[in-house]
């Protein structure tokens, strides 16, 4: 039995206590504040103290995100966690966070698709939703960030930041929902952003840890060239999908990645600075949990409101892409 569609009835954020600014970062590394809000936009990122781990985070952002649904841990069927960073390389986190809830009925699997992974996560509970398999879903995107990059290599350190975001999914008969989405990929352009070491390729030993190779490595000018051009590919082919134009927006939620990024992206599509949220400043980049964390912030202020067409494109490791159309 088929249902018309699937929407998020509920959303949650969580936030690491520990802020670290621009300026903190110029007492541990060669930079400065205004190079790093010049080139990125971001003032200040997250980090999760020491002794708690993805599942804490996660655990904290799904709760809200339950209680926003109305529904309890028991009634879940699936959860789906959108990370690069779970607590063990095995199990997946999803498990974790599956043990921590109570949610014992629920199937529990991690999705890896860098900064899309929340884009294609929901993608893929809206499929169960919708053939009328499952109706109640949690999908988590979540990073921790701090634990994978090289505080000593400036170029990077200063980009990303920890943090949680989750939204319940379930069947709706109106007209709220998922309209339309558009995933790919390009295996070509894996070594633009990668860890090298610590999988089956360099197993981790000595040598790969003292080569620093268990870190983020990125070439930014590529990604940077890959975002503007893949996020307006796929906003064009979700409009024609939708059989909807940019005059129909009511917002653009994009990555998190850069500020000149976003801001470029916007300007090619016209569209006015309030319809497309930013939190980069507050944040950093928090990949796959950017985009769930906007969401919530702007459902949260009451500025989302019910009926309203929203876009939200991510791009990231792989490389990949993912954008949906919502009716919220």
């Amino acid at each position: 039995m088929g249902h018309n569609g699937a929407a998020i009835t509920g959303c949650g954020a969580a936030f690491p206590g520990r802020r670290i600014t621009n300026h903190d970062l110029e007492k541990m590394i060669d930079t400065s504040n205004k190079w790093i809000l010049d080139r990125t936009g971001i003032r200040e990122r997250r980090i999760l103290e020491e002794g708690l781990s993805t599942v804490d985070l996660s655990e904290r952002a799904a709760r809200d995100a339950l209680e926003g649904a109305g529904i309890k841990p028991h009634q879940l069927e699936l959860i789906l966690v959108a990370t690069v960073t779970p607590d063990y390389p095995l199990p997946a986190a999803a498990c974790s966070l599956q043990a921590r809830l109570g949610a014992f009925r629920a199937a529990a699997m991690d999705l890896a698709a860098g900064c899309s992974g929340f884009i294609y996560a929901l993608t893929v509970a809206d499929q169960f939703i919708r053939t009328g398999a499952y109706r109640n879903a949690l999908v988590v995107g979540v990073e921790i960030l701090s634990r994978i990059v090289d505080w000593t290599d400036r170029s990077t350190c200063v980009l990303f930041g920890d943090g949680a975001g989750a939204v319940v999914i379930q069947p709706v008969r109106d007209k709220r929902g998922l309209v339309a989405f558009e995933l790919g990929a390009d295996g070509r352009g894996l070594e633009y952003l990668y860890i090298p070491a610590g999988g089956t390729a360099r197993p981790a030993s000595a040598e790969t840890v003292r080569q620093q190779l268990h870190y983020v490595k990125m070439n930014g000018p590529e990604i940077f060239k890959f975002a503007v051009r893949i996020v307006q590919e796929t906003m064009d082919r979700l409009l024609e999908k939708g059989k909807l134009s940019y005059a129909d927006l009511d917002y653009l939620f994009l990555h998190q990645a850069n500020l000149r990024i976003i801001e470029s992206i916007r300007m090619k599509l016209q569209l006015p600075r309030e319809k497309v949220p930013v939190n980069i400043d507050r944040y950093g980049n928090m990949s796959s949990a950017a985009i769930p964390v906007a969401l919530t912030e702007e459902a949260a202020s009451g500025r989302l409101k019910e009926g309203d067409l929203l876009a939200a494109v991510a791009f990231g490791a792989g490389l990949t892409w993912g954008g949906i159309l919502m009716r919220w």
